[in-house]
């Protein structure tokens, strides 16, 4: 077998996923298509192993190591996304920004706001 036709379907595997990680929203689509990457990823280790006839089998041995890898990535993608699912009822990758501050709270510049007291000023009075 030419290793044309294992790179060819691992190129097509590789780019549907890029695809799928830039213009998908929803967070379980994005995740699948880091999946789909990485299983590319794993048939080029695989098909390179196999036309090179490495003694010691290297590229099986690292696509051992990439699923483990993809295993526990996808367990915290997963708990991760059914966390964010729980507090704001969406998976929207777009509008996730917990990170940001408030847009609907009004700012007080800090001249404008109220001095807080100082303990001692209080055990004073």
């Amino acid at each position: 077998m030419h290793l044309a036709y294992p790179t060819v379907v691992a190129a097509l595997l590789f780019s549907v996923g890029v695809y799928g990680v830039l213009a998908r929203r929803n967070a379980i689509l994005v995740l699948m298509s880091v999946e789909l990457m990485l299983n590319a990823v794993n048939l080029n280790l695989v098909a390179f192993d196999i036309r090179f006839a490495d003694r010691l089998h290297g590229g099986q041995v690292l696509t051992l190591f990439t699923i483990v890898i993809a295993a526990a990535e996808v367990g915290l993608g997963l708990a991760i996304v059914l966390l964010v699912y729980r507090n704001r009822r969406m998976v929207d990758v777009d509008r996730m920004d917990a990170l940001a501050e408030e847009r609907d709270a009004p700012s007080v510049p800090a001249a404008e706001a109220p001095a807080a007291e100082a303990p001692h000023e209080e055990a004073a009075r």
